[in-house]
């Protein structure tokens, strides 16, 4: 996949109303600090277009960039961030659901999941929401640098074990510093489109 240009095309607050798009569209979700914008700035060829952030929670909107005027990669807010009130939280969650149940352009969505730990309670439950909303979430283990690879296998499997996932569901180990698994990635995106 040969990304010519990129362009954040809408952003949505809580109260905006989401754009009627006619191109698909790859929503990715993740837990705050899991590497969602690293992963969207990597598979975009960018360094920071998506906004990175050493305080996690930052995304607090819906964002959705068009690539290649082709289809739209939507990052939607991080969940499980400590320092957001209870409040915020369930104003986010409503959110991503509103978006789920309306898109009618939506191909997959990605739950990025840290390869190094196992699943927490909020990644089960997004996880379990996703299956519920009707969509195979596509799993995204991150943070593949920062574990020795005699450490692979054993780590994706505590990921899959963890979130209860199939073992037909894919799975897809990243690392935003190396870039490997990207065209992994790249190729399962050509099978949506």
């Amino acid at each position: 996949m040969v990304i010519k240009s990129v362009n954040l095309e809408t952003v949505c607050g809580i109260t905006s109303t989401l754009p009627d798009n006619t191109l698909p569209e790859l929503a990715f979700a993740g837990k705050s600090n899991v590497g969602k914008s690293s992963l969207i700035n990597g598979l975009m060829n960018r360094k920071n277009y998506a906004r990175t952030s050493s305080q996690p929670g930052k995304t607090q909107t819906i964002n959705f960039y068009n690539i290649n005027n082709e289809l739209y990669f939507v990052d939607l807010p991080g969940y499980g961030y400590a320092n957001a009130s209870v409040e915020v939280k369930a104003k986010w969650g409503k959110m991503i659901e509103r978006y789920l149940h309306s898109s009618k352009q939506l191909r997959a969505v990605f739950l990025l999941i840290d390869i190094r730990h196992e699943p927490s309670a909020n990644d089960r439950q997004m996880y379990d929401w996703i299956v519920s909303q009707g969509y195979e979430p596509v799993i995204i283990a991150t943070k593949l640098d920062k574990i020795k690879r005699s450490q692979i296998d054993k780590q994706l499997k505590i990921v899959r074990t963890g979130l209860g996932a199939p073992s037909t569901s894919i799975l897809l180990p990243y690392s935003a510093l190396t870039k490997q698994g990207r065209d992994e990635i790249y190729e399962y995106i050509q099978t949506l489109l």
